[in-house]
C-alpha cells in the first residue's frame, strides 16, 4: 500500500501560537494531558525529542469492568522546531520491547512500525496543524482515537474554527 490517501490525515486550526502547539507535542507533561482517545489517560510519557531519540508512551483506561494499558514506543526521525515533527510508532510492552500489533487485537494487515508526521504552520497568530499517520487507515479505530485526542487538545488550548 503506497496510496497516502488511505492514511489518516487530520487538519486542525488552533487559536494558539505555533510554539504553544509545538510544546503540546514535545513536552511530556503537556502531552500527557491530551493524548489518546476520550476515557484514556497517559500515566507515562517518556520523550527524548532529539533526532534518534526514543519515546515510550502508556495509555490506560479504567472502568468498573476492567483496566487496560497500551504501550507505544518509537524513534524521532525529524525535528524542526516549531514546525515539523516526525517519529515512528510501534506497540510495545512496559519495558519498551516491540510486540506485534496483532497481540493487541489489531488486524493482520496492521504494520509493526508506523510513522507520524506533524506539520505546524502559523497563520495570523493561530496554528494550522496537519498530522498524517502513515500505516493507520482512515475510518479505523486508530483514526478515531486521533480525532478524539485532538478534541481534547482543542479543549486545552482553544481553536480557531
Amino acid at each position: 500500500m503506497t496510496d497516502q490517501q488511505e492514511w489518516v490525515r487530520i487538519e486542525r486550526d488552533f487559536d494558539a501560537p505555533v510554539e504553544q502547539v509545538w510544546r503540546m507535542w514535545t513536552d511530556p507533561e503537556l502531552f500527557k494531558q491530551w493524548y489518546g482517545p476520550k476515557g484514556m489517560s497517559v500515566p507515562t510519557a517518556e520523550m527524548n525529542v532529539t533526532p534518534g531519540g526514543t519515546r515510550k508512551i502508556c495509555m490506560a483506561m479504567q472502568s468498573p469492568e476492567r483496566s487496560m494499558t497500551m504501550w507505544f514506543t518509537g524513534v524521532y526521525k525529524e525535528i524542526d522546531p516549531p514546525h515539523r515533527l516526525v517519529y515512528t510508532e510501534s506497540m510495545c510492552d512496559a519495558e519498551g520491547t516491540i510486540i506485534p500489533p496483532q497481540s493487541m487485537g489489531m488486524p493482520d494487515t496492521f504494520p509493526d512500525i508506523t510513522e507520524v508526521i506533524v506539520e505546524l504552520t502559523e497563520i495570523g497568530g493561530k496554528t494550522r496543524m496537519v498530522m498524517v499517520h502513515v500505516g493507520v487507515e482512515e475510518g479505523t479505530a486508530g483514526a478515531g482515537g486521533w480525532h478524539q485526542a485532538f478534541d481534547k487538545l482543542e479543549d486545552l488550548i482553544g481553536t480557531a474554527g
